[in-house]
């Protein structure tokens, strides 16, 4: 596969990945929702400050630590798509190496960006571990509501397909509230999440183990001489 290739993939997804969570940031209040294709699927605004699908870990710390992580993944997968393109690995592996490449920076460009660029955003209140929300559209320009490397990714798209309760035989869960699929995402968790799962379901193709063919030498104790040599 053709390095220019996948650099236009990683461009594309990276412009359709910001370009929505850049529209839905500065026309959507924060939790508000719009139905693309009924309750199904909607547009739903919220801000996480950890990982895909909302998940967080340790406060502002872990967010310092997963956005440094994230910059260290990124400088090793430039490096490592580089590699596997030279080496001529397998084109679905190389698609699905940059769909995560991809959404890594897709994902890191918020945490790096967002805080600085936009003027409101969802805070971390340290006293009480809780997050402080926030009123109104935010902006882009004037002074950012965090620092460099702070600031939350944006999550959209969201897709309850299925709503109800668990029936009262069911184990620990009776008559709770049940729905799928009820995490909130982006397209770069979308790219990430299709690369890993590609690779998983798919790896055998992938990675075919190339048969070797060896010539093997026949030893003989036949006696070869001019009498033997002719019948």
């Amino acid at each position: 596969m053709k390095r220019i290739n996948v650099i236009l993939l990683v461009l594309f997804i990276l412009i359709a990945d910001q370009a929505l969570k850049i529209w839905v940031k500065t026309s959507f209040n924060l939790h508000e929702n719009r139905q693309m294709l009924g309750s199904g699927a909607q547009l739903y605004f919220v801000e996480n400050m950890g990982m895909a699908y909302g998940w967080s870990f340790g406060g502002n710390w872990g967010k310092l630590a997963l956005t440094v992580f994230r910059m260290v993944a990124v400088v090793f997968g430039t490096w490592y798509i580089g590699r596997i393109i030279a080496e001529k690995y397998h084109k679905g592996f190389i698609i699905c190496a940059a769909l995560i490449y991809a959404g890594a920076i897709g994902n890191l460009l918020d945490s790096m960006f967002y805080g600085i660029i936009f003027d409101k955003g969802m805070l971390l209140d340290n006293a009480t571990n809780g997050y402080i929300y926030y009123d109104g559209v935010a902006k882009i320009g004037g002074k950012g509501y965090s620092s460099f490397l702070y600031g939350n990714v944006v999550d959209m798209l969201y897709f309850p397909i299925i709503k109800g309760h668990y029936p009262k035989w069911f184990p620990f869960k009776a008559g709770e509230y049940f729905e799928f699929f009820r995490p909130i995402f982006n397209i770069a968790d979308a790219s990430i999440s299709t690369g890993v799962i590609s690779i998983l379901v798919f790896q055998r193709r992938f990675f075919k183990k190339k048969e070797v063919i060896t010539n093997s030498t026949v030893e003989t104790k036949a006696l070869v001489n001019d009498e033997s040599q002719i019948s």
